[in-house]
């Protein structure tokens, strides 16, 4: 690892943190007393580039393909303290490796898929935290719940009990202004709000809503003015990928 590497990596996260840290100023008292969590999306980046991460600070990471994740996990089973957040698609014969790897599952898009996850949790005695990707503007690209259908699956999703449903995850459209986006992530933390209330009203314990997992590298700020808790950096810490 090259000491320029992780001084540029380090310069850019203390950037970051600036942003974040004026960002939350814009909240209210209350949400301001709300961490917001920093996951560095190291997807296409080296285990080397990772590890300038580590030593910069970072202990949270993020990866998209199962193979990679699970390589890099590898390359770095030196270092101690690292959460790995799975944010890709799950796909039905890798789910297990999912939750063999990593400790967050981001991307849980389905009813069929939250119950698979949770069958083959039990049987490898794992309980992951997951966030319920949910779509909440049109847009063929993304998948996720629907949030009526989201709100119609929560008697079955209150029964998987060996899965930890955090909150929600989702993905802003591109294209769209800083106010759209914004608008589109508030509909994210009202759909949240709406879900733990009917939680808590049907007494439903592994349910909640504590976290939402939004906004990126390009919009972080519009996602954090709207409640987020989880924001996924790849870019703007590492430059663009290859």
């Amino acid at each position: 690892m090259t000491a320029n590497l992780a001084d540029d990596i380090a310069d850019r996260l203390q950037k970051i943190e600036h942003k974040i840290a004026q960002s939350m100023t814009q909240l209210d008292q209350q949400a301001q007393h709300r961490p917001v969590r920093l996951v560095a999306v190291t997807k296409t980046f080296s285990a080397e580039i990772v590890r300038a991460a580590y030593a910069a600070g970072i202990r949270d990471f993020a990866e998209n393909k199962v193979q990679e994740g699970i390589a890099k996990r590898l390359a770095l089973s030196d270092l101690t303290g690292i959460t790995w957040h799975f944010i890709g698609a799950v796909q039905s014969n890798k789910s297990r490796k999912v939750l063999e790897n990593f400790d967050w599952i981001h991307s849980v898009d389905s009813l069929k898929l939250a119950k698979r996850l949770n069958q083959q949790a039990q049987e490898l005695k794992r309980c992951p935290t997951c966030c319920l990707q949910v779509k909440l503007a049109l847009d063929p690209t993304k998948s996720g719940f629907e949030p009526d259908e989201l709100l119609a699956a929560l008697p079955e999703l209150s029964q998987l009990t060996d899965l930890k449903i955090a909150g929600l995850m989702a993905i802003a459209p591109y294209g769209l202004a800083a106010s759209q986006t914004q608008t589109v992530f508030e509909r994210g933390r009202d759909l949240a709000q709406q879900v733990s209330q009917v939680a808590q009203q049907q007494g439903w314990q592994s349910v909640h809503m504590n976290e939402l997992s939004m906004g990126m590298s390009g919009d972080f700020e519009e996602a954090i003015a709207a409640g987020a808790t989880l924001v996924r950096i790849g870019s703007g810490l590492f430059g663009q990928r290859s």
